[in-house]
């Protein structure tokens, strides 16, 4: 551990420091651990795919509703599909919940 000096206020400061003890400029940037790297991406990639499928299910849904043969079909379809939306929206937060507490707990200390 050497010392280096604050590029605001010329005083001496540990090179692991993140801010200078005497006029409180950051030096360097917190960054994230390992884990919370693969948190943090984890979150995105979650959501990317949450919304993918949101949209492919729905896709399916219109074909299944635009080939039914009846009107008691294209209810089914209706109410099977609002269930359904419901539930991928349930997974979605639940998932968020989660992951989005991972990325809180594991953030830079600064």
């Amino acid at each position: 551990m050497s010392l280096v000096a604050c590029p605001e206020c010329k005083a001496d400061v540990s090179n692991t420091a993140t801010k200078c003890p005497s006029c409180g400029f950051t030096i360097r940037k917190p960054r994230r651990g390992f884990f919370g790297t693969i948190f943090k991406w984890l979150f995105i990639l979650f959501n990317v795919v949450m919304v993918i499928w949101l949209f492919t299910y729905w896709g399916s849904i219109g074909d299944m509703m635009n080939n039914s043969a009846s009107d008691a079909e294209q209810a089914g379809a209706a109410l099977g599909a609002t269930m359904g939306t419901g539930m991928l929206f349930m997974m979605w937060a639940l998932g968020d919940i989660i992951l989005g507490a991972l990325v809180l707990f594991t953030r830079p200390r600064s």
